[in-house]
């Protein structure tokens, strides 16, 4: 009989259940550390599980599956979405970590997932970098926010603006930093070297905007459609529509990787200015009676679609190839 084993991650540990012939094992707890991980893999070795499940949840999912991968270990890790909806069919009104290991094991002896292959390290790093530039780039929009409402005021103390401002110059410097350590890791490989010169033709894509994009899209896998990669994104259109009373718009999913939609949006809106293709298919899709926020993302999906195809072609962002003539005849 074939042995699988679910395993739901925290932060500070995570759950193993181990199924066979549709029954499960008691639940054990491994701390989420490399002696912890050394332990669970004595454990699953003695196993001989034909997979192994986990989520693709956060950032704590990574160590540990490196480590079962490199133990040949066969570690499936799955999109949390598709998990959530299997858990949904189960109607659990209790939800435990052990439980959603359970249900982990039981996925993976329903849907067979395929096995997981890791990115290169190096491009691990390089996305952890652009992660890290990301919310500093986040908590510096923050700071000058703040600034901005902190000058509006004739009664703020000057201490308190000085205070934002050295705090606002220190982000910078940090930013800088992490840039330039991004830009030397791009430099050591070939590889991400012709990815980031591709796609940093697009319109809108700068050195930060690049680097960020590329920390994202360089641990997909390659085989990914365009498709694929909107959903990682969450930029495709979830629709709501069911008989004749359930008919609500399409709205963005979300359901996906938000540093990559952040590292899009102000490409997207240099796009929507300067670039005379993706201007008019968002002038035109304002003209049909789309928001301004839904025909930008639309202009950000399409912007992804260039990106992925320039990874996996080698080749320029090509505009022409991403929006239609009918569009720029008519702007």
């Amino acid at each position: 009989m074939m042995t699988v084993v679910g395993i739901d991650i925290s932060a500070q540990s995570f759950d193993l259940v181990s199924r066979r012939d549709g029954r499960n094992a008691k639940a054990q707890r491994f701390e989420q550390s490399p002696q912890g991980h050394a332990r669970a893999i004595s454990h699953l070795k003695g196993l001989k599980p034909e997979c192994i499940v986990m989520e693709a949840t956060g950032v704590y999912y990574l160590d540990l599956a490196v480590a079962l991968h490199e133990a040949d270990l066969p570690v499936c890790v799955i999109n949390p979405r598709s998990f959530r909806h299997f858990a949904e069919i189960h109607l659990t009104g209790t939800k435990t970590d052990a439980i959603d290991a359970a249900l982990l094991a039981e996925y993976g002896e329903r849907m067979t997932p395929r096995r997981w292959t890791p990115p290169p390290k190096h491009c691990l790093g390089l996305r952890d970098i652009g992660r890290q530039i990301n919310r500093l780039i986040h908590a510096r929009t923050q700071a000058k926010n703040r600034l901005h409402a902190l000058s509006a005021k004739t009664s703020t103390p000057e201490l308190l603006i000085e205070d934002e401002q050295d705090g606002i110059a220190q982000l910078d410097r940090r930013i800088e930093r992490l840039k330039q350590a991004a830009l030397e890791l791009i430099a050591q490989s070939e590889t991400l070297s012709s990815h980031f010169e591709h796609i940093s033709t697009a319109r809108g894509m700068g050195q930060a905007s690049s680097v960020a994009v590329l920390a994202e899209l360089c641990t997909l896998p390659s085989d990914l459609k365009a498709a694929q990669v909107s959903r990682h994104a969450g930029l495709d259109v979830r629709l709501t529509q069911s008989g004749s009373s359930v008919n609500s718009p399409g709205r963005l999913s979300k359901a996906g990787n938000a540093y990559l939609r952040a590292a899009l949006y102000m490409p997207a809106m240099v796009a929507i200015r300067h670039e005379p293709r993706a201007k008019a298919f968002y002038e035109a899709l304002v003209a049909r009676g789309k928001k301004k926020i839904q025909a930008l993302c639309a202009v950000m999906r399409k912007y992804l679609t260039g990106l992925w195809a320039c990874i996996k072609t080698r080749t320029p962002f090509d505009a022409a190839a991403l929006f239609s003539d009918q569009h720029l005849n008519k702007a």
